[in-house]
């Protein structure tokens, strides 16, 4: 080689390393439209019902779609349970798409969903598919019904059965004849059987409405009557020449709720028979059912209409007799937990409650008269992982010290001793587990600001790392490559309460210069802003401070973090008053501490609850707040659905005065600064009519602003082509051209 060309690929490699060390430019289309930094996932994952190792699914180069395999948890060892080639139904050439999956008790069948189709959040429709593993017959669940009609598809304890929902009614096949029983007939028009209503559906997670009996011989089920439930129409304008009316039930504050009812019908047919629960059905929520384990009784959970009572009756399928055993209250609003398991041959059942003051676990004996602690101290138990009945722990997720992480602990369901964490102290961050039911193993999920999904199998309790499972290093390098600086943690100090917040500064970020301070805003108790985690690398926010600007998010009082019942419901009655009052006083001390920032270049954003309270801020608090930028938002809280606003507000008319100051259309002729309103015709969650009467509102005021409708967008206004990717790029403009970037 000559000189020349020694110096030609030492020029080469001197570009390729200064190239290598530049950081990569943050930009919408990676963020929008090209998926660049798109998070693998792991799974779904089954535990084998031995305890011994996991399913999961991986691809088929071969034939395509995917094999169903299993992972021996000590070993590693590999084994292709159920092949793609198994899952190619007769005549066709593609294996299925398999969207869940889930196994027989006795693991001689496999259940699987695919074809599915969204039923308002989630793809809960479609089609479902059994493989008999012994004889390798497949064969199609409910084959002379409408496609993508069956929902909720679930074996009988013996496997000989199936049922599920269709077009609104009960249906079970025998395996064995492929015979289809039709149980109930009455669905449609204003009765759903088997599924739930809209607002069952959001608001209290209620979508599979059917139970198989322990001993397979019966189906207990919801019934919902939406007959007087007021329609709401949302109009579709851009699919045809001639609009099109889409109506759908939609009980708004103060207005008629579904009649719904619990009944039991035989699998092999009959007349239903129906739990006599005293109370008006059209004012309290049968919020959970299900059976208690080898016995032929339900548990139903009744919430009434304000939602600060919640009755826990035993009904008996025989006799239709019920009983109440345990009645919990609460002076504002109670939640409803999915973390009843049975003990001691279902003697006991779990119970969460936040009586002492923080939600804790306890031990409830079957007839509610003993009722003692399984977790305790000054923390909140975030949700429940496993109950280890035969090691005597139950495993838990809590953050006693830092409320925004999470970690996994352990108590004895005995009540002795004090929690053990059982997350390593060196993993800062949140984590998520899927324990095995003997509490051996687990899938760990663990994550942080600057820390994409790191799946690992982990033994238990010394939570030793055995193998990763996904480590997403390819896209923790791309994060690094962009040299973004890191979300800061802070504390703000209010003077009411001291207030978690983080801050994401800009790139080439000077302290000696002024910067504009763009708040993101949520405030309202379904969620929080401020947590250490992933979050999709919340790069929307790191492209905003890479512009020029200080980017910082708090929780406000009333916001869901583990800081106890007082914190979370002190907002009650008082939504958008409390936390639009925290948010200003919060930037207001923000703005006194630190002095890159400038007070007369101050934004605010948010969706939904977020955009409500945006809307408060800048109406409320005009000298603090210079822009803002509303997204899918609330701006008369009687416009939204009873559930959710009558739990956190109380009836309307008990709280009159609470609903009209809590809601920013009552304040639009405040509106001082610059203001920008985005919102889907199609949000089936919080109405395009909302949107309407604001701007309504505003132009009666002569308040001057900037809007945006997305037509048959939903919610989240991500829906057919280029929809996120101009939504971001609509933003990214309103902020340039009304709050202006840079250090001064």
């Amino acid at each position: 080689m000559n000189t020349h060309s020694v110096a030609l690929i030492a020029i080469f490699l001197m570009i390729f390393q200064a190239q290598s060390q530049t950081p990569k430019t943050l930009t919408l289309e990676d963020i929008y439209k090209n998926n660049t930094y798109k998070e693998k996932g792991f799974g779904p994952v089954r535990w084998m019902k031995d305890n011994k190792g996991y399913s999961t699914l991986e691809s088929n180069s071969e034939v395509g779609g995917k094999d169903i395999v299993k992972y021996d948890a000590k070993s590693g060892k590999r084994t292709i349970l159920v092949s793609a080639t198994q899952l190619i139904p007769e005549g066709e050439t593609k294996a299925l798409k398999i969207s869940d999956y889930q196994w027989s008790t006795d693991d001689s069948k496999l259940l699987v969903f695919t074809n599915t189709k969204r039923v308002w959040r989630y793809n809960t429709k479609g089609d479902y598919w059994v493989l008999d593993l012994v004889t390798h017959e497949l064969k199609q669940l409910g084959p002379n019904l409408p496609e993508s009609t069956l929902m909720f598809a679930k074996f009988s304890p013996d496997a000989t059965k199936v049922a599920f929902v269709s077009e609104l009614n009960i249906f079970v096949q025998d395996l064995k004849t492929q015979t289809v029983e039709q149980l109930t007939t009455d669905g449609g028009d204003h009765i759903i059987n088997g599924t739930f209503d809209w607002v069952y559906e959001e608001e209290l997670s209620c979508r599979d409405g059917f139970r198989w009996s322990p001993d397979g011989e019966n189906i207990a089920y919801w019934q919902s009557n939406t007959e007087g439930v007021g329609t709401f129409y949302m109009i579709n304008n851009i699919d045809s020449i001639y609009s099109k009316p889409i109506p759908m039930p939609y009980p708004k504050v103060g207005t008629t709720l579904s009649a719904v009812k619990v009944g039991v019908i035989p699998v092999k047919g009959g007349e239903t028979k129906w739990f006599d629960i005293p109370g008006d059905p059209r004012n309290n929520y049968l919020a959970r059912m299900d059976f208690i384990p080898n016995s032929n009784e339900v548990m139903v959970q009744q919430l009434n209409r304000p939602q600060n009572e919640n009755k826990v009756w035993i009904g008996d399928i025989e006799t239709m007799k019920l009983n109440n055993i345990l009645t919990e209250t609460d002076d504002a609003f109670l939640d409803i937990h999915d973390d009843i398991r049975w003990l001691d041959n279902a003697s006991y059942f779990t119970w969460s409650s936040e009586r002492d003051g923080w939600l804790h676990l306890y031990k409830v004996s079957r007839d509610g008269k003993e009722i003692t602690p399984i977790t305790k101290g000054n923390f909140d138990v975030v949700n429940i992982n496993n109950i280890d009945t035969k090691g005597g722990y139950v495993y838990y997720i809590a953050s006693p010290d830092n409320f925004t992480q999470r970690y996994l602990y352990r108590s004895k369901i005995n009540g002795k001793g004090t929690a053990q964490r059982i997350t390593p102290v060196s993993q800062d961050g949140q984590s998520k587990y899927q324990i095995s039911s003997d509490a051996k193993w687990a899938i760990q999920t663990f994550e942080n600001t600057t820390t994409p999904s790191v799946f690992s199998l982990v033994s238990l309790p010394a939570h030793k790392t055995v193998r990763v499972l996904e480590d997403n290093s390819a896209l923790k390098q791309k994060y690094d490559a962009l040299g973004i600086n890191d979300k800061e943690f802070i504390k703000v100090d209010i003077g009411d309460d001291v207030l978690d917040a983080w801050m994401i500064k800009p790139k080439d970020f000077d302290a000696s210069k002024k910067y504009p301070l763009f708040f993101y805003v949520y405030g309202e108790p379904a969620g929080s802003t401020v947590q250490d985690n992933w979050a999709g690398g919340d790069l929307w926010h790191h492209y905003i401070a890479d512009q020029g600007y200080v980017v910082i998010s708090v929780d406000n009082r009333g916001t869901k973090t583990p800081r106890g019942r007082d914190w979370r419901k002190s907002i009650y009655g008082q939504i958008g008053i409390l936390a639009s009052e925290d948010q200003s006083k919060a930037a207001t001390e923000i703005l006194n501490t630190y002095n890159f920032l400038d007070p007369e270049r101050v934004g605010i954003w948010g969706w939904s609850g977020g955009g409500q309270m945006t809307l408060n801020c800048m109406f409320r608090y005009p000298e603090i707040y210079k822009s803002g930028l509303a997204v899918s938002f609330v701006s008369d809280q009687r416009l939204y659905d009873a559930t959710y606003q009558e739990r956190y507000m109380g009836l309307l008319e008990d709280n009159a005065k609470g609903y009209h100051d809590g809601s920013p259309i009552n304040y639009a002729q405040n509106l001082e600064g610059n203001l920008m309103v985005i919102h889907g015709t199609a949000d089936d969650n919080v109405h395009y009519q909302s949107y309407e009467m604001l701007v309504d509102r505003l132009i009666k005021y002569n308040k001057l602003f900037s809007m945006m409708s997305y037509p048959m967008r939903s919610h989240s206004i991500h829906e057919r082509e280029n929809t996120s990717y101009h939504l971001r790029e609509t933003m990214e403009k309103y902020w340039k051209a009304n709050l202006p970037a840079g250090g001064k």
